[in-house]
């Protein structure tokens, strides 16, 4: 890791911290992530959706060697901290979240998250003891790494359907006591069960805003505590689902609707420069 990268990891943690709630939105190639950073955005985190659908598979199915080779393109392509969602870590025990851990943090990235279901589609989490053990290597992996690592502790509950709120903070408070320094419950929506759960952490949580039933802004979300803000797959799926449209079109009538193209893609072009 260069000095350059051990002072963004430095200001990535510094960013949990501010009265405003750390804006991080998910870009899934260079070019998007060059625009966020143009835009103004402080910092940006990796959408494993977003990833495994410009390769042309579903979620869960990218390679190891394919989530650090995007990775360190991302980190390579912008100068603000980059966090990967590593999903389960690539493995089961706490020595393979280690090793992915030392990996990914040799990419050039700024932190990453690990989740404790043991399958995104099919749903379940990890028994509680092997998912605290599995967050204790990761952070023992993270402080191993030159610089500051910002390490995510994922309580997957609410996204898998299990919507008990009291396990989902008791998961997230054994992660925090293992030396998480951000908490995240994907899937939680209700804002009072999500300021009780800033209130029962002392660790920065985040919350994604990403899911199509959240109807609270960032805004809403700072006034009760939250500390940081995620998108997920929405702008990947939002620019997928218009060129899907247009292409549609395109096929249908044999032409698309050009209105102020030329002048988006010129802001387009200079966002990459």
């Amino acid at each position: 890791m260069t000095q350059d990268q051990t002072s963004e990891t430095v200001s990535f943690l510094d960013l949990h911290n501010q009265a405003q709630a750390l804006l991080l939105p998910n870009p899934w190639d260079v070019g998007s992530a060059k625009i966020l950073e143009k835009i103004g955005f402080k910092a940006l985190a990796t959408t494993s959706g977003g990833l495994a659908w410009s390769l042309g598979k579903l979620d869960g199915a990218v390679s190891l060697e394919e989530k650090l080779e995007h990775c360190r393109a991302l980190c390579e392509a912008v100068s603000i901290p980059v966090s990967a969602d590593l999903g389960p870590g690539f493995g089961e025990s706490p020595e393979e979240i280690a090793a992915t851990v030392k990996a990914a943090g040799e990419t050039g990235l700024a932190g990453c998250s690990i989740e404790d279901a043991a399958n995104p589609y099919f749903g379940g989490t990890y028994d509680k003891a092997l998912a605290v053990e599995r967050i204790v290597a990761a952070v023992e992996a993270a402080r191993a790494l030159p610089g500051e690592f910002v390490l995510t502790a994922r309580c997957e509950h609410f996204s898998t359907g299990d919507r008990n709120f009291d396990d989902c903070l008791d998961r997230l408070s054994a992660y925090e006591a293992a030396g998480a320094d951000v908490l995240h419950a994907p899937g939680m929506i209700d804002l009072n069960q999500i300021q009780q759960l800033c209130e029962g952490l002392a660790k920065p949580v985040n919350v994604l805003i990403g899911f199509r039933q959240m109807t609270h802004s960032a805004k809403d979300l700072q006034a009760v505590g939250v500390k940081r803000v995620s998108l997920g797959t929405d702008l990947a799926r939002i620019a997928y689902g218009a060129a899907m449209n247009a292409a549609k079109e395109f096929l249908e009538a044999g032409a698309v609707n050009l209105h102020d193209i030329d002048a988006r893609s010129k802001d387009i072009a200079a966002s990459m420069l």
